[in-house]
């Protein structure tokens, strides 16, 4: 949750601005028996994705920062489960964004596509931390409630939409974005928007969105039934990005465990905890890991996450036949005579097994892909073998698997085929330090320098992005070929970034990292440092293919900022 709030006014205003209401659940007397028919949330398979979560933070630089590698790896494993779930789903590239980075958006394809019920949470963290409960927490529960929908594929009544914002710390950019990219009608699909930031916190308490709205009522039901009288969330008011939804007048709802305001006596005589302590003790902190979730509230906001989806979306239909379909790797290599093999994994995720025959299209010429069995029960695997004979074709291609039974259902395999066996490994950047001169690099006049103005980490010369204190653009690229086989394929290089700003929260010079035409990082004034910060990638989605590395420096109209950039390597091996 960001620290920002607008002010009071404003946040009545919109308040009384939002109308529209979504058809009423049962009252709340009723709800101990309604809940009944939502499935149980798994709190230990919430915790197991915040566990993920964890293990991403600490292997990129400590935290999920948006439009860093920590957030970029978030998006992959989110977006692998659902779409091995049967999801449609989608990236939208944050253009506006103070750090470029993508939102994922992930679909239900049952019901009505003209109205939908939407539920949201942000996955970026503070630089300061891994954001586990912010927001670890609202990011896992959903996920977790999004496969089981998926794996129990009830009649529905509504289309269930979850999204998973970024640069929401920034500033809600990355849900504003999305929202102001709906048409009109788009956005009058959209009967309830529900948002879950933080609810997991240690001290925390059980607070409601517009606690009395009707589209409220369904999660406030739920909480009703276990007698924790919920109040409002005040604190959270315009801080997170159902504040977005409610601008453009979509109404809105959402659970909440409190930030860093303090619980009271009174409260603590409700739901227990300390008085006079934060609702999260390690709020925007690096004390936000695992270790900062208090599960009894992840728990009962992850079931009435569950309860709310099945009051407003899912019929009371017989849920048909289906299942769903995976392989493991995703990818693999294989050279010219050579042959490589991976699972395909089937599981029943509504009705009964079935048979399920397996498939393959998109093998390029000389390519055999194969089964073993051909067809199984959905709930058992077989083997693919990929074959390639001495004249395939070489490169990287995506083979999809089929699975037909009632339905079909797709995965795709990244296969890359090389000309001959083995890793050719080693360092593949030239002149990496810049002490040869320019060749290869191509770059903006005056980039490559060995000018004093800026220390060099190593050697005399190093690449010099902007500095001017005026507006301007440097360019630092070279082309490589990436040899595939290979086990590993870090891209690294040492950052330094001096400047003149004095903001804390704007960027307004930025430096994109870019492989081709995928943006791997943006580091900007707010990432200044008196040394050198050693910055590094896995290249291996590359393996096989020529590519250009390069490095863009955009400086405004005033105060310099200068990127520094020495001692670029990928290494493989």
């Amino acid at each position: 949750m960001r620290r920002r709030t607008p002010t009071a006014g404003l946040a009545l205003a919109l308040f009384a601005a939002v109308t529209a209401t979504l058809a009423a659940p049962a009252p709340a007397s009723a709800a101990p028996a309604l809940a009944a028919t939502a499935p149980d949330i798994s709190v230990t398979n919430v915790q197991a994705h915040l566990t993920q979560l964890n293990s991403i933070a600490s292997s990129n630089g400590g935290n999920r920062r948006a439009g860093s590698a920590g957030y970029t790896a978030s998006v992959s494993y989110v977006k692998a489960k659902l779409q091995a779930a049967g999801y449609t789903v989608s990236e939208q590239v944050c253009t506006t964004c103070t750090y470029r980075s993508n939102n994922l958006v992930a679909e239900w394809p049952q019901g009505p596509a003209d109205q939908v019920v939407m539920f949201g949470a942000h996955l970026d963290s503070v630089s300061a931390g891994p954001g586990i409960n912010d927001n670890g927490s609202g990011s896992a529960t959903l996920l977790e409630n999004a496969l089981v929908l998926a794996g129990q594929n009830p009649s529905m009544t509504k289309r269930v939409r979850f999204a998973w914002w970024t640069d929401e710390e920034q500033g809600l950019n990355g849900s504003e974005f999305y929202v102001n990219s709906l048409s009109a009608t788009q956005k009058g699909y959209i009967k309830g928007y529900y948002n879950f930031d933080m609810v997991s916190s240690t001290n925390g308490g059980y607070f409601i969105n517009r606690l009395t709205s009707t589209t409220a009522a369904p999660l406030k039901a739920y909480w009703d039934s276990l007698n924790l009288q919920p109040e409002e969330n005040v604190e959270g008011q315009g801080r997170s990005d159902d504040y977005s939804f409610q601008q453009a007048g979509i109404p809105t709802s959402g659970y909440a465990a409190g930030a860093s305001a303090r619980k009271t006596s009174a409260q603590v005589s409700k739901w227990g905890g300390t008085a006079n302590s934060a609702y999260d003790p390690c709020y925007h902190r690096s004390c936000d890991t695992t270790a900062n979730i208090g599960a009894t509230v992840l728990n009962r906001s992850a079931d009435g996450v569950a309860y709310a989806i099945w009051q407003l979306a899912v019929g009371g239909g017989t849920p048909t036949n289906d299942f769903s379909v995976a392989v493991s790797p995703t990818s693999g290599s294989v050279a010219r005579g050579g042959s490589t093999t991976a699972t395909v994994s089937t599981a029943t995720t509504s009705g009964s097994a079935q048979t399920v025959s397996l498939s393959a299209t998109g093998a390029p010429s000389g390519v055999t892909v194969s089964f073993s069995p051909s067809s199984v029960t959905s709930g058992g695997s077989a083997t693919m073998t990929v074959s390639a004979s001495a004249s395939a074709t070489t490169g990287t291609f995506t083979i999809t698997v089929n699975a037909t039974g009632s339905v079909t259902r797709t995965t795709a395999y990244s296969l890359t085929v090389t000309g001959a066996g083995g890793c050719a490994g080693g360092q593949l950047i030239g002149n990496s330090s810049f002490e040869s001169g320019s060749t290869p690099w191509t770059a903006t006049s005056g980039v490559i320098t060995n000018s004093t103005s800026q220390a060099a980490r190593t050697g005399s010369y190093k690449a010099w992005l902007d500095g001017y204190g005026s507006t301007h653009t440097d360019t630092l690229s070279q082309s490589v070929s990436i040899p595939a086989g290979c086990a590993s394929y870090t891209l690294s290089f040492w950052l330094h970034i001096d400047t003149a700003e004095t903001t804390t929260s704007t960027a307004y010079d930025k430096l994109t990292v870019q492989v081709g035409t995928t943006t791997l990082a943006t580091y900007s004034n707010l990432n200044k440092a008196s040394g050198y910060t050693q910055r590094s990638f896995n290249l291996a989605a590359y393996a096989g293919q020529t590519v250009t590395l390069k490095w863009t420096g955009v400086e405004d109209a005033s105060l310099q900022t200068s990127f520094v950039v020495e001692d670029v390597t990928l290494q493989v091996g």
